[in-house]
C-alpha cells in the first residue's frame, strides 16, 4: 500500500487583490481552507493572515507576503494544508491525491493509470493516462463508469463498454 501524501490541494494563488498581498484563491475547496491557520507554498509553510470572500471565491493573504508583488511572485502555486485538517469523508468519497497514480483496468485488462482529478461542470472526471501512446481516456466518476475504487490496493475498476471503448 502507497502512504497517503501528507498534503492536501486547498486551492491555488490567483490574481492579486488590493495592494496590501492579498490575492484571490483559485479552485478553492472551502472545507480545507476554513481549517487551516498556515498553508504550504512551495517547501515554505505560511500563516494565513488573512482570509475572507466567500467560500467559492475566497481572498487570502499569507505572513510575510504584504503588497501587490509579493502576491503575483506567488500566483499559480499551489496551495497545501495538512491532511490532518481534512474532514473525514464520506462513503464513495476521495481525495484527489489518492486517486492520483492508482492502476485503472477493466477487469482483468489493464487500462492505464490516474493522472489526475479533474473536476467539470457535469460531475469529476479521472484522466487516465493509457500505454503505448492511446491517449488519454476521461472516466466520469458515476457508478455506470466506475465500478470500484479500492484506494489500499492502488487500483480502479472501470467498465469500458459503458464508455464506448471496449
Amino acid at each position: 500500500m502507497s502512504a497517503s501524501p501528507e498534503w492536501l490541494l486547498a486551492g491555488r494563488v490567483g490574481r492579486p487583490h488590493g495592494l496590501d498581498g492579498s490575492f484571490h484563491v483559485t479552485r478553492p475547496n472551502a472545507q480545507l481552507l476554513q481549517a487551516a491557520s498556515s498553508v504550504r507554498i512551495d517547501d515554505r509553510e505560511l500563516d494565513i493572515t488573512r482570509l475572507a470572500g466567500t467560500t467559492r471565491s475566497p481572498i487570502m493573504r499569507v505572513a510575510a507576503h504584504d503588497d501587490r508583488a509579493a502576491a503575483e511572485a506567488l500566483r499559480g502555486k499551489d496551495l497545501m494544508v495538512p491532511r490532518t485538517l481534512a474532514p473525514e469523508l464520506g462513503p464513495e468519497e476521495w481525495w484527489a491525491e489518492d486517486l492520483a497514480g492508482c492502476a485503472v483496468q477493466d477487469g482483468d485488462r489493464h487500462v492505464g493509470t490516474v493522472r489526475r482529478m479533474l473536476e467539470l461542470p457535469s460531475c469529476e472526471v479521472l484522466e487516465v493516462e493509457r500505454p503505448g501512446g492511446a491517449g488519454d481516456l476521461l472516466v466520469p466518476l458515476v457508478t455506470d463508469a466506475v465500478r470500484e475504487v479500492d484506494v489500499d490496493r492502488r487500483v480502479i475498476d472501470i467498465d469500458l463498454e459503458f464508455l464506448g471503448e471496449a
